[in-house]
């Protein structure tokens, strides 16, 4: 008797081959195909870079780069482009100010040219929209105000915007000088010693973004930043290892199963954080879910109009993106003010002057606050020289017109913030001396040919929505420590600018504080 299965085993296995020959044609088109088409597109227009190689793209020779400049001596020197960014120094100088570099197979076009940077950060057309997250950056941002797109963005811009901006900024600085003070009373103890600062701003600022955005404290918020800290480590591990097309999906790497336990535990105790607001709200304990960050997106996450309502995914995601983002790049701002001011002391003398003279020794007020031109001054010349943020990502949504350029589709766009901060075309011969006096007449007199040169909070409609809220931030801890202190750097101090997701000094910041 025959088998009647012969034929659905023929038609299996056809099927079968169908799928693998539909996977290596995908493969191929990923890794090689598409490389190659963008290569040759991009230099027939006069853009080059390093070669394209099959998977890895370009990782393993930026991973050696960075190697080698750690083992080269610094010094004190603020002439840390190449230093930092290695792999963009080198090959901007062979291929050009704008290059073509490969992250795997992903194309990225460098951008070093201001004017092309206006274009890609005002975005006019939508023609450059945030590449959405993907792996470790997704579940440690989600798709919060600083990934999100389109509408999302656009709601979640709007409750950002009505929580640190004017009037509700100004709510905050009772809680900035609380936090300070408390920062300042743990250095009590350090008197007349070396202390390292760069982690005792860690503390301070995420006790400050918990008082002013989510009624609480650091050590209520504790728990939420130690997991986002790990998951910031996770990424900045990964970010250069490239995953296999077709294979590497399949098998979870032990970084992305402790990923996964740290974004569930984000999100958890969020949640709880959230419940409790709405508790109290609901039993009269808190008018309405209050007027801080956290209440803005619960109001709008309760809101009668479907249209104008967040999901509970878009309340945690934005509250994962300011609890990191609102302490990360504060912190590295004021560690390097610090740093600056200890090696300069002649202008941390300038800046205590004008403090006691607006303040005396009691604490800021809104005032004095927005009069403290010198220390603008100075907390601009570090937003140049020592930029939180090295580089801006972009992608293009669809073939663009750049200045010259035509760019296709799904290219990474990576905006430089580090080269033309430390491009003497822009700063003059002089462009790695700290020099506050350079914006003495403002940013837009600062720059000899171009006022695009200087972005450090980025530039257009996405210009960073926490810029007014760090800097008042910075400028009141660093008038208490004024008041109180002077500083100089440790002998035990090592100058090595890392970047890290922000640019932070890699073995901490070691300072000797001395009372007045």
């Amino acid at each position: 008797m025959r088998s009647s299965g012969g034929p659905v085993v023929i038609i299996s296995g056809f099927l079968c081959l169908f799928c693998f020959v539909a996977l290596l044609f995908k493969i191929f088109h990923k890794i090689w195909w598409t490389p190659n088409r963008i290569q040759k597109l991009m230099a027939s227009q006069g853009i080059r870079g390093p070669p394209y190689r099959l998977i890895h793209g370009n990782t393993k020779e930026i991973s050696n780069m960075h190697k080698e400049a750690r083992n080269r001596p610094l010094g004190l020197s603020h002439n840390i482009f190449a230093y930092v960014e290695p792999h963009v120094d080198s090959w901007s100088n062979v291929y050009g100010k704008n290059y073509l570099q490969w992250l795997g197979s992903r194309a990225q076009l460098i951008i070093r040219e201001p004017e092309l940077c206006k274009q890609i950060l005002n975005n006019k057309d939508g023609a450059y929209p945030k590449k959405p997250p993907e792996d470790f950056a997704k579940k440690l941002l989600g798709y919060g105000l600083v990934t999100a797109e389109a509408e999302k963005w656009v709601k979640l811009r709007k409750i950002s915007n009505h929580a640190f901006h004017g009037e509700s900024l100004k709510t905050m600085i009772p809680d900035m000088i609380a936090g300070t003070e408390i920062m300042l009373e743990r250095w009590r103890s350090h008197e007349g010693k070396e202390i390292e600062v760069f982690e005792e701003f860690r503390l301070f600022t995420s006790d400050v973004i918990s008082r002013t955005a989510f009624g609480s404290s650091y050590l209520e918020g504790q728990h939420i930043f130690e997991m986002l800290m790990k998951l910031a480590s996770l990424l900045f591990r990964n970010s250069l290892k490239i995953k296999v097309p077709g294979i590497s999906k399949f098998f979870d790497t032990s970084d992305e199963i402790e990923s996964e336990k740290l974004e569930k535990g984000i999100r958890d105790s969020i949640i709880e954080l959230v419940k409790k607001r709405e508790r109290k709200a609901t039993s009269g304990e808190e008018d309405s879910f209050g007027s801080d960050f956290l209440g803005s997106l619960l109001k709008a996450h309760h809101v009668a109009n479907q249209n104008q309502r967040i999901s509970v995914d878009d309340l945690v995601d934005d509250c994962k993106t300011f609890y990191f983002a609102g302490q990360e790049t504060t912190n590295t701002l004021i560690a390097w003010t610090v740093f600056l001011l200890a090696v300069h002391t002649d202008w941390q003398e300038e800046a205590r002057k004008e403090v006691l003279q607006l303040f005396g020794k009691q604490n800021p007020n809104p005032d004095g606050i927005s009069k403290l031109k010198t220390m603008s001054m100075i907390l601009n010349e570090t937003l140049r020289l020592y930029p939180p943020i090295v580089a801006i990502p972009r992608n293009t949504g669809r073939e663009v017109r750049l200045g010259k350029l035509i760019v296709p589709a799904n290219v990474d766009l990576l905006v430089s913030v580090l080269a033309p901060h430390h491009e003497p075309q822009f700063w003059g011969p002089d462009v790695h001396l700290f020099k506050p006096e350079r914006f003495s007449g403002g940013v837009a007199k600062a720059t000899i040919n171009h006022v695009g040169a200087f972005v450090p909070f980025g530039l257009g409609p996405r210009t960073c929505v926490g810029m007014n809220f760090a800097t008042t931030e910075a400028k009141i801890a660093l008038s208490m420590i004024l008041q109180r202190y002077s500083f100089t750097l440790s002998p035990a101090y090592i100058h090595s600018p890392t970047h890290k997701i922000t640019l932070r000094p890699q073995h901490g910041l070691q300072v000797l504080l001395q009372p007045l």
